[in-house]
């Protein structure tokens, strides 16, 4: 049965309904296992901590009991749909069939250490972040465009903005 299993948390046990998007190892049951089976999406991410309910409202009288919650799903890894900001197109970690069918990886190189410097984009820019990090502004706006490691990024014909380079980066990048 554990074969089949696609996620680590149906190892670790049931819903605790007392507490939200929480899972008790102690309270696993068949219909626990179906129910969360038939969940969909689920309603968590993938990776996962143990950790004991304290001084919360939620678990007063549950002092001591295991729970599994979801660690750090802001900085999790996954897949988003693009996003457009000031001009820029950005899609967070997109599928690795969507690089292979782009030829992302075979598009030329560029790096550049942790800098300030202005830029004009003469044609479109499609690049692939695979480190650093950056702060990207447009002309004419105060608000800034932070792209990371894990990014796809199109910059459209015409932009000019200042790039504000905090970490290394290394991307793959293509013109149009």
């Amino acid at each position: 049965m554990a074969s089949s299993l696609t996620n680590p948390l149906l190892l670790v046990g049931g819903v605790d309904k007392s507490v939200p998007n929480c899972y008790n190892p102690k309270t696993i049951t068949k219909h626990s296992f179906s129910s969360f089976l038939s969940s969909s999406p689920p309603p968590f991410p993938p990776r996962v901590r143990a950790s004991k309910l304290r001084n919360n409202k939620k678990s007063r009288g549950q002092e001591g009991k295991l729970i599994v919650r979801a660690a750090g799903a802001e900085n999790m890894s996954t897949t988003t749909t693009p996003t457009e900001k000031l001009g820029i197109k950005i899609q967070k970690n997109p599928p690795e069939s969507k690089l292979t069918q782009l030829g992302v990886r075979n598009w030329p190189k560029w790096g550049c250490p942790p800098s300030k410097f202005p830029w004009t984009y003469s044609s479109k820019e499609t690049c692939y972040l695979l480190k650093g990090k950056v702060k990207v502004y447009p002309d004419g706006s105060d608000e800034a465009v932070e792209i990371g490691a894990g990014d796809f990024v199109e910059f459209p014909k015409g932009m000019s903005c200042t790039w504000d380079v905090s970490e290394t980066v290394d991307k793959h990048y293509n013109f149009e």
